[in-house]
Order: structure tokens, then sequence, then C-alpha cells
């Protein structure tokens, strides 16, 4: 019941509030010269947004911004005091903490409130005030503590979401879902378009600035469907490659004209922006183009949590032109034998080696950008592989099993987006020989919107691969995880008209791994 009144409640928000904006000036910090609003236009057109619940809080989200389309939003350049409320009730009879803090011009007047010292494992409610003026509501959740007993755990994986190529129908399904948190894996805008697939502009160039950045990221929030998935549920996320450009290893851009000291630069305008438009830790602040976004998250005793950037610290893609990254396809390449390729790069390697030898929790999932088992195509010329992926990066790929294998319950499950199709395969210690054990279940999920690989193109995957025991890419969709002690519910929901706003969904496969056994069984 709570979840219908609320959508009702976020659906019948009020576009604008007056007509006229004023403002009244107040004193920011250090005796800055402040704008504090009084009536106009709504300021919260981009919607709220909570992520990475912690047991003991979780970070609130807005940015304001009246005339989304204008620099800064259609704001002065000036810092405006924001109200946030959290309460365990939609009345706010029960408040549970209330703060204020600066929009700031600098950051696009984004809002990152980290809000801490609540009670674990609740439900909560959430808004902000600018002025006369109050947000939508929105619904977000503390974590468990870290070793209470928990039963039950349910995600949302999805990734994906090209504006110009379908409605965001599967986010109005997300934000109907009974749901503890979403789990983004990357892809949450696309720099680039393609005509012949659009069916909506993003009203932009490909963006190259931080203000073009910030543009694509207002096209993309001002969908309302993306707004009510926000609104309704907390998010962790991690990103891939078109956040920033198609393909891009650490400092290297697919365009051989740019210098890697160019491409620093336009990373930086698209971390920045992505910073200013997520609900992440105020700590998350790039520095320059460098921002972490890898992070371990615990749900009581049930589940760790890893979220892995593969983008910001990877080798270049194998048989390459120096300096100039993408993704291609090869059938020979003396460079996949290359030790010292990595993915993760060798910092973040090593962390999540530590971590899971750490972890002692029922269930370990590994998020990341795209698909770790294998997809290569058996050809008279030999094995054909994208060099982009995981198949680029076999040596790399080689330790990260051997960190898994050492996990005795065969409780870890990777997730991962990226390649627009919904995979269930099985991951073994050694990836290719199919005498080794298996050590690891692997769940990636279609994507969203963005068009997907041929029917041929995929069966050829599924029949050179025997450990992918699910691979479609007909089918737009994401998967809904169901978590609890003695297993692992997958269920692969789809629809195949993401150009209609109210597509039919409907579950394409479903999976179960069981505790202690690695490997998705098929769900009859």
């Amino acid at each position: 019941m709570w979840r219908r009144d609320f959508l009702h409640r976020l659906g019948r928000h009020a576009a604008a509030l007056a007509l006229g904006t004023l403002f009244a000036p107040g004193v920011g910090r250090s005796g800055e010269r402040a704008e504090t609003l009084r009536g106009g236009d709504d300021p919260f057109t981009l919607g709220v947004a909570s992520g990475m619940p912690a047991p003991d809080g979780v970070v609130l989200w807005t940015r304001l911004a009246p005339r989304p389309r204008e620099p800064l939003g259609g704001l002065p350049d000036a810092p405006i005091a924001v109200r946030w409320e959290l309460a365990e009730d939609e009345g706010f009879s029960i408040e549970r903490r209330t703060g204020v803090v600066w929009a700031r011009p600098e950051h696009a007047h984004s809002v990152h409130a980290e809000v801490t010292g609540l009670p674990s494992d609740r439900r909560y409610f959430y808004r902000f005030h600018a002025g006369e003026a109050t947000s939508p509501l929105g619904r977000t959740r503390t974590a468990p503590a870290p070793e209470a007993g928990v039963g039950r755990l349910r995600i949302a994986l999805a990734s994906c979401q090209h504006y110009e190529q379908g409605e965001f129908t599967l986010h109005r399904e997300i934000a109907a879902r009974d749901l503890d948190l979403v789990l983004f894996v990357g892809d949450y805008l696309y720099e680039s378009s393609n005509a012949r697939l659009r069916i909506r502009p993003h009203e932009a160039a490909q963006p190259t600035t931080l203000e073009g950045f910030r543009q694509r990221h207002v096209t993309y929030k001002l969908d309302a469907a993306l707004r009510a998935a926000h609104a309704a549920h907390p998010w962790v996320l991690t990103w891939d490659d078109h956040e920033v450009e198609n393909d891009y290893a650490a400092d290297a851009s697919r365009d051989p004209s740019r210098s890697a000291a160019a491409f620093l630069q336009l990373r930086a305008a698209a971390y920045k922006a992505y910073f200013e438009h997520m609900p992440v830790s105020p700590h998350s602040a790039p520095v320059g183009a460098q921002m972490r976004i890898h992070a371990h998250y615990r749900w009581g005793r049930l589940a760790d949590l890893w979220t892995l950037d593969n983008r910001q610290y990877r080798s270049l893609q194998p048989c390459n032109a120096p300096g100039v990254a993408g993704g291609r396809i090869l059938t020979q390449c003396e460079a996949l034998e290359d030790e010292s390729a990595t993915v993760f790069g060798a910092a973040q390697e090593h962390w999540i080696g530590e971590q899971l030898a750490a972890s002692r929790r029922g269930w370990r999932l590994l998020a990341q950008g795209t698909q770790i088992a294998p997809s290569g195509i058996d050809t008279p010329l030999g094995r054909s592989l994208f060099s982009d992926g995981w198949d680029g990066y076999p040596k790399a790929r080689a330790r990260l099993m051997r960190a898994i294998a050492g996990q005795p319950q065969g409780n870890v499950v990777c997730l991962g987006g990226d390649v627009h199709r919904h995979v269930a395969a099985r991951l073994r210690a050694d990836i290719g020989d199919p005498r080794s054990p298996i050590v690891a279940s692997e769940f990636a999920t279609s994507s969203l919107t963005s068009r997907g690989l041929s029917d041929t193109a995929t069966a050829l995957m599924r029949s050179s691969n025997p450990d992918l025991l699910h691979a479609r890419s007909d089918e737009r969709g994401y998967v809904l995880l169901d978590l609890t002690p003695q297993r692992l519910h997958a269920e692969l929901r789809a629809t195949a008209f993401p150009v209609v706003a109210d597509a039919r969904v409907h579950t394409q496969a479903a999976f179960v791994v069981e505790a202690g056994r690695a490997g998705p069984q098929r769900d009859a």
C-alpha cells in the first residue's frame, strides 16, 4: 500500500510553483554572498535520489535547476541554502533528522547530504526545501547492522540506458517493485548518437565540455520514469565507458588525434558532471580526472557487495596502436598473453583480492561493468573475441578467478552489464577448461534500452561457450535478484518493445544459485 500511495504522490508533484523567480540575499560560509530561493519556478525539476546505504546512514541527492536547459539551471552564480528532512512516515510526523546544506554553483547547485547516526535496517521518507519550494518525496533505507541476521535482500540489477534508443519503460516497473536497492553497473548515459536507431533526440551534440556533460545528464534526469526509480529506492552505482567515451581505457581515447592530456581534460569534465548528478558521498567528488567509485557495502551477515571500476585504471586494449583505445574483433594477438594487462588496475586488483579473502558473509557479490564469462566465437580462422571485454584481458581474468577460487563456500556471484543481453553463466577456476571446477556464478543484465547483437551472432556465441547457460540479446531488460541465506534467485525481466512507453514486461528466464553450490541452475 505504501508504494502505491508513494508513487501517486510523486506523480502529483507540481511541475511549477509560481511565476517569476525571486531571490533573497543571504550569507554562506566565510561570509560569501548567498542566495535564498523565495519563490518562482520549481527548482526540483531533476528530482531526488538517494544512494550508498550504510547501517547508520545514507546519501540524499538533488540538484536545483528551475530552468535546467540553461547554464547553472537558470540560477545565479551563488550558493543557495537547501534544507533536507528525513522521517519514518510520509507525513513527516516521526522526523529522524533534518539539516541544511549549501547548493553551490561550482557543483551546478547539486546537493549531496550525507545523513549519519540513523538506526539500521529502517525505511525512510525524505524531501528537500529551497525557499518556498518543496521537492517530491523520496524513499530510502539504511542497511542492516554488520552482524545482523538478515532474511532477505532484493536488488534490481540494471545498465545501459541509451535515451535515444528507447523509452525507460523498465524504470517504471523498477520504481513499483518492492526492493532494497537498485544496482546500476554502467552506461547511465550515452555520449554518442546513432540516427538509425533514434526514437527521441539527445537534443545536443556529443559532449566534450563540463557544460556539455551537464546537459546530457539533464536530458536523462528529465525523464519521469528514471526520476521515479531514483525516488523510490536507494541506488548503488558504478560506471562503464559511455559516461565519458566509448571504449576509453584510463587516459587513452578512441580518437587518435586526442592526446592523453586532452583526453584527461574531457574525462575530468565527465567525472565532475557524473558526481554532480549522482547520489554519491560528497567525499567522492573528483579531483581533476580522478574519482574513486569502487566501494564495499555490507548487508548484515547475508551479503557483501563490491562495486568495481573497470575503466579508470585499465590497460590499453590488446594489439591497438600505442595510446589509442577502442575495442575490436581479434583472432590473433600476442598481447593477449601480457601478464601485466589489467582491467581493474594493480591497486584495485589487490584491494578486491584482500576483500574477498576477508569476507565472512553468506553471499559475495562482485558488481562491475561487463560480462566476465567468455563470449568469443569459434571460426575456421580460430577463436574470435572482442578486445574491450574480459576476453581481451585473459591474464587479468585468470587472476580474478584465482582470488574467487579461494572462497570455499562457492557463494561468489559476479554481476555485470554492458553486453546488451541477458546472461547466466558458470565461471570456472580455469576459464575455458571444461574440467576445471565451477567457482562462481554470473548474471549480466541486458540493456534497459540500448540495442543488442543479432540473434545469429548470439546463437554462435552460445554454441561456442558451453558455460553460457543463457544468452539472449533480442530483448531489453533488467535482472531482479532475491537473496536469502539459502539461495539466490535471479529473474531476467524483459521487454521486446522498449520504444513503447507502456510495453509489456515479462520474465525471459529464471535461475537459482543454491548456497554452497557454485553455478546457476535453471528455475523450472
